[in-house]
């Protein structure tokens, strides 16, 4: 199954949203969500009399009067609907956090959102252009990205070769690399360009920052730390946005859930260089029931194909699933 921990089996650009080196779409029609439990596949949306219809409340990070959203099934569909509360054009949006305004990476919407909580769209602002000198092999930078096409930066590592760079925060979105214009590439296609420039060289980056209310102007952050207890969603359940199939509302991940998938985004970190909650927690659905790695690796292989992730990577997601199921950390 393996073929290496960077090559495709195929050329499928489908986001598996809902992300150390480097977790625009059109308006869905109202209400096209369907209520399960935890399937991965996702079935046929029901007839859409029969769909519940879940509002959320929404603002522009910068500001903005509030806005009410509803019937998207997809990260591209919010941001069409967040687009169009606000009179803005979808690849406006950048990322969004839930229940805070500020560019906290703890907060980062992902593949699901709680039923009770406030969506904020960080919005594009100043464009930057900067030259970096890669005097290590590694830059200290872990990407994710917002599963409409942009790759940012979610983690600076301190001390590291980014670190020095005070211009560079985290936020940012990469638009360019060498003048390469990457709008469309997955985070870790983008952690690869990175991790494969040479060192000993200069660089060049395209950047785009988030927009700032002047109450937000504050030393850069460092972004999230590996460790939280943050939980998903603030409500009774969260609504679960998938890349295949319709939504689903969903119950509150119980606590084997919530290790397993934190356990397993720090595994992409560290193999990939992306964090990436969905994936992570897709993952841990494939794995759940699987008797043995042999049998984990073939359903990873039917459920996610357009990765190929390497064989010491298996295992230890493997391991880590069965550590959560034990309550082993």
């Amino acid at each position: 199954m393996p073929l290496g921990p960077w090559r495709k089996k195929n050329k499928s650009k489908e986001h598996l949203v809902d992300n150390e080196e480097v977790g625009g779409g059109h308006a869905g029609s109202a209400g096209s969500f369907a209520k399960s439990g935890s399937n991965g596949a996702g079935l046929p949306p029901p007839p859409a009399n029969l769909r519940p219809k879940l509002v959320f409340h929404t603002q522009l990070a910068h500001g903005s009067p509030t806005g009410r959203i509803e019937g998207f099934a997809n990260v591209k569909e919010l941001y069409g609907k967040i687009a169009e509360a606000f009179n803005i054009s979808p690849p406006e949006i950048l990322f969004c956090t839930l229940n805070t305004h500020k560019i906290d990476m703890e907060k980062l919407l992902g593949g699901q959102i709680g039923l009770e909580d406030f969506i904020f769209a960080h919005i594009r602002g100043i464009k930057k252009e900067v030259e970096v000198y890669k005097y290590e092999d590694a830059l200290g930078l872990t990407i994710t990205d917002n599963g409409a096409g942009y790759a940012f930066i979610k983690r600076i590592k301190e001390g590291s070769v980014v670190d020095g760079v005070k211009v560079i925060s985290v936020g940012d979105h990469v638009e360019c690399i060498n003048g390469q214009n990457i709008v469309g590439t997955r985070h870790y296609e983008v952690a690869r360009m990175l991790k494969e420039l040479p060192r000993d060289k200069s660089f060049t980056l395209k950047l785009v920052e988030p927009m700032k209310a002047f109450e937000m102007l504050e030393p850069r952050s460092k972004g999230a730390k590996p460790a939280s207890e943050n939980k998903i969603g603030t409500g009774r359940g969260t609504l679960r946005l998938r890349s295949k199939g319709p939504a689903t509302v969903e119950e509150e991940p119980t606590e084997f859930e919530e290790k397993a998938v934190k356990k397993v985004d720090d595994l992409l970190e560290s193999y990939m260089g992306i964090r990436d909650t969905e994936l992570a927690s897709t993952m841990v659905e494939v794995g759940r029931d699987k008797k043995n790695p042999d049998e984990f690796a073939m359903a990873l292989d039917e459920t996610l194909g357009d990765f190929a992730f390497p064989d010491e990577f298996v295992f230890d997601v493997w391991g880590a699933i069965g550590d959560a199921k034990q309550g082993r950390f």
